[in-house]
C-alpha cells in the first residue's frame, strides 16, 4: 500500500473519535454559555472548528514525516495502529476509505466552485437600481463600511444574500424589490451590511473549505451550523441600530419568513439562523435562546452509525404511515396565502397588548384542504393561538408530492403577533 494513502487513511479514521470528542466538549461548554453574548459563543464555535482542522493536520504531518524519502516498510505509526485485529482489518480497506473521501471532497468542491461561478454571474449580470444603490451606499457609510458595496437584483434566491469579499455585492430577490415595504427592505439590507462590515463572507468561505475536507463527520457540520447561527444573531444586533430599531428588523424578518414559506426557492447558501429565534432575540433580548442540544444528545448525533441510520430513514421517508400521511415527501405542501384571511386579533388580547409567536401544525389532505390542525408551540396566550389557528385553517394548500402523486402530510406554520 502506498505510504501517503496509509497516512491519510489513518488520519481520516482517527478523526472519527477526535471529532466526536471535540463536538461533545463544544456542546457541553456551549450549554453552560446559554446566557452569554452571541459573540462569545461564536468565538468558541470558531475555535472548535479550527481545532477540527489542526488536530488531524498535525497527525497527518507526523505520519508523513515518519514515511521518510522512500516507503520501503510500514511506517512506525501504521505498525502501532495495526497491532490489533480490528485495526488490521481497517488497514486492508484504507485505500477504499481514502478513495471514498477523495470522491466526496471533490463533489463538494465542485459544488462550491459552481456556487462561486453563479455568484460571479449574478454580480455581473444582475439588474441595477440607481435609487436603491444610493440608499445602500448611504446606509453603508452610516454603518462604517468603507468599501464600495454593489446591489444587484436577481431571480432564483429566497432572500438577500451577501457575496464576495474584496468587492462585496448584495443580491436581492426581484420579488422583494417589488413586494416588500421600503422600510422593511432597508432593514434587511442593514443586516447584510453588518455581515460585510464583519467580513463574514470570508469566514463562511473558510467554513466551506473545512466542511469539504471533513464532510464525513457530523460534528463538523453541527459546529459549522452553530457558527452561522450565532453569526446571524450578531449581525442582527449590529443592524438593529441602523434599521429603525429591533422591532423594525423583527417585522422585516417576519415578512421575509412568510414570503420564503410561500415561495420555497432553493437558497444559494444556508444562513444558519432560525428566523423565529432571531425575532425573539430582537424583541426580548433578555431571553437568550437556549441551545437545543446537550451532551446526552450530541454524542449519538456525532456517531457515524447514527448518521448512516438517519440517512437511511430519510431515504425511505416517502413510505406512507399507517394513517396514510407521508413524513418526508419529495415536495412539501405550500400554503397559498392569497386564499387566506388575516387572523382577527382578539379584542381582549389587543387591549392587553399581548404579543408572541405561535407554531401551528396542519394535516394537509391530497386536495390541499386542511383535515386537522393543532397548536404545536403556544405563543403564551391561548386566545392568540386559537385566533391564528382558526384564521390559517381556512387557507388552501398545494398538497405535498411523493412519487409524482399528491399525498397527505403534516406541515408547520408560524404566525407572529406583533403590535404595529
Amino acid at each position: 500500500m502506498n505510504g501517503w494513502i496509509e497516512a491519510v487513511g489513518w488520519t481520516l479514521v482517527h478523526f472519527v473519535w477526535q471529532g466526536a470528542l471535540i463536538g461533545a466538549a463544544t456542546a457541553a461548554v456551549l450549554r453552560t454559555m446559554r446566557g452569554a453574548r452571541p459573540q462569545q459563543r461564536y468565538l468558541l464555535a470558531c475555535a472548535a472548528l479550527l481545532l477540527c482542522v489542526l488536530w488531524p493536520a498535525l497527525q497527518l504531518f507526523e505520519r508523513m514525516r515518519e514515511l521518510g524519502p522512500v516507503y520501503a516498510t510500514p511506517i512506525a505509526a501504521a505498525a502501532r495502529e495495526a497491532a490489533t485485529a480490528p485495526a488490521w482489518a481497517l488497514r486492508r480497506h484504507l485505500d477504499w476509505i481514502v478513495a471514498a473521501w477523495l470522491l466526496g471532497a471533490a463533489g463538494l468542491a465542485l459544488r462550491t466552485v459552481a456556487g462561486l461561478a453563479w455568484i460571479g454571474r449574478a454580480a455581473r449580470d444582475g439588474r441595477c437600481d440607481a435609487a436603491w444603490q444610493a440608499r445602500l451606499e448611504t446606509l453603508a457609510r452610516t454603518m462604517g463600511v468603507a468599501r464600495t458595496v454593489r446591489l444587484r437584483i436577481v431571480d432564483g434566491i429566497a432572500g438577500p444574500v451577501t457575496a464576495l469579499w474584496w468587492r462585496p455585492v448584495v443580491l436581492v430577490p426581484a420579488a422583494l424589490m417589488s413586494g416588500m415595504p421600503p422600510d422593511l427592505l432597508q432593514a434587511l439590507l442593514a443586516h447584510e451590511l453588518a455581515h460585510i462590515r464583519r467580513h463574514d463572507y470570508l469566514v463562511n468561505l473558510l467554513q466551506n473549505i473545512v466542511e469539504t475536507l471533513l464532510f464525513y463527520h457530523p460534528a463538523v457540520w453541527w459546529i459549522s451550523r452553530r457558527i452561522r447561527h450565532e453569526r446571524e444573531l450578531i449581525a442582527d444586533d449590529l443592524a438593529a441600530a441602523h434599521a429603525g430599531g429591533p422591532r423594525q428588523l423583527a417585522r422585516a424578518l417576519s415578512e421575509l419568513e412568510k414570503r420564503q414559506f410561500t415561495h420555497p426557492e432553493p437558497a444559494l447558501a444556508a444562513n444558519g439562523g432560525d428566523t423565529m429565534e432571531r425575532i425573539t432575540q430582537l424583541l426580548r433580548p433578555a431571553l437568550r435562546p437556549a441551545l437545543r442540544t446537550s451532551l446526552a444528545t450530541a454524542l449519538p448525533a456525532l456517531a457515524l452509525a447514527g448518521a448512516c441510520l438517519a440517512g437511511l430513514a430519510h431515504a425511505n421517508g416517502a413510505t406512507p404511515n399507517l394513517d396514510g400521511t407521508v413524513e418526508n415527501p419529495d415536495k412539501r405542501a405550500v400554503v397559498d396565502f392569497s386564499t387566506c384571511k388575516k387572523p382577527v386579533w382578539p379584542q381582549a388580547s389587543l387591549a392587553a397588548q399581548n404579543t408572541g409567536t405561535v407554531t401551528l401544525r396542519f394535516l394537509v389532505d391530497k386536495d390541499g384542504g386542511v383535515a386537522d390542525s393543532r397548536v404545536h408551540k403556544s405563543s403564551g396566550h391561548p386566545a392568540l393561538d386559537e385566533a391564528a389557528r382558526e384564521g390559517i385553517t381556512k387557507c388552501h394548500f398545494k398538497p405535498a408530492i411523493a412519487k409524482k402523486q399528491p399525498v397527505k402530510s403534516w406541515v408547520m406554520v408560524q404566525y407572529v403577533w406583533l403590535l404595529e
